[in-house]
């Protein structure tokens, strides 16, 4: 699973952003969000910060726009090059590492003050057991009284719903339009499905499509937060949107002072 996972978004780095309709803009208002609900429940900066599946930097960058000292890893090298690039050109300061979540605690040294993980990242965990690794691992670089946090589709209305595709984002380029939608395969487990991830690029009178293929694994509210409770964390709380301002559903939990 890591590696398909790795090889998912390392052919998906260069188009990333193409998902949002202003991908800088979206790392500004995101670092926004995130930083006042970090204020709400930790407090200002500096502190800490571990994004333990960066991407291409998201709300690392936003974050450390704002005063966090953010370390920044994910599986995807490509990713974490491209994150290195868009730091760079935005001005931000913050170091950057290649880890697995599932080694985590092998491959980061240290603990931070807040350790997060956004974007859905959390639902390429198919198992049960990969997904308690992956949250004791998280726990595991948190800091004593310190803070997770991760977000997550809203699986409890989709599983209802079972969507077969996503709305496309046009954006304009350069080099012309760029077309990014998903279709999504459910399969007969009623828990999981296969993501068709579909960049179409404008080439001159043509089109050009590239699609990416991944699988995820749709967890309900109630599972995240037994296997966060089974990690020993604390003080579980879920933030929807329309609370936070956070396009996904956010849960936050603590570690323990001991």
């Amino acid at each position: 699973m890591t590696a398909q996972v790795a090889q998912f978004y390392d052919q998906l780095a260069a188009d990333y952003h193409f998902i949002f309709a202003d991908w800088k803009q979206s790392v500004q208002r995101q670092g926004s969000i995130l930083s006042n609900l970090i204020a709400l429940l930790k407090g200002a900066p500096p502190l800490t910060v571990l994004d333990c599946t960066c991407g291409i930097g998201t709300q690392a960058i936003g974050l450390a726009l704002r005063g966090y000292t953010v370390h920044a890893t994910d599986l995807s090298a490509a990713a974490v090059e491209r994150a290195r690039i868009e730091a760079a050109n935005m001005g931000a300061a913050l170091t950057f590492g290649v880890a697995d979540l599932l080694q985590l605690d092998r491959q980061v040294d240290g603990q931070f003050d807040l350790v997060q993980s956004f974007d859905n990242a959390l639902a390429h965990f198919l198992t049960d057991s990969d997904f308690q690794t992956a949250v004791r691992n998280m726990a595991a670089k948190t800091a004593p009284g310190g803070l997770i946090m991760a977000s997550i589709r809203d699986y409890d209305r989709l599983l209802q719903e079972k969507p077969r595709s996503t709305p496309p984002q046009v954006s304009a380029s350069p080099d012309g339009r760029r077309i990014s939608f998903q279709v999504w395969d459910w399969l007969g487990d009623g828990q999981s499905y296969t993501l068709n991830h579909f960049t179409v690029k404008q080439v001159g009178e043509g089109w050009d499509t590239t699609c990416r293929v991944t699988r995820l694994r749709a967890w309900r509210r109630a599972e995240v937060s037994l296997i966060f409770r089974q990690a020993g964390l604390t003080d579980i709380e879920w933030y929807l949107p329309e609370a936070s301002g956070f396009y996904q559903p956010v849960v936050c939990a603590r570690k323990g002072m001991k």
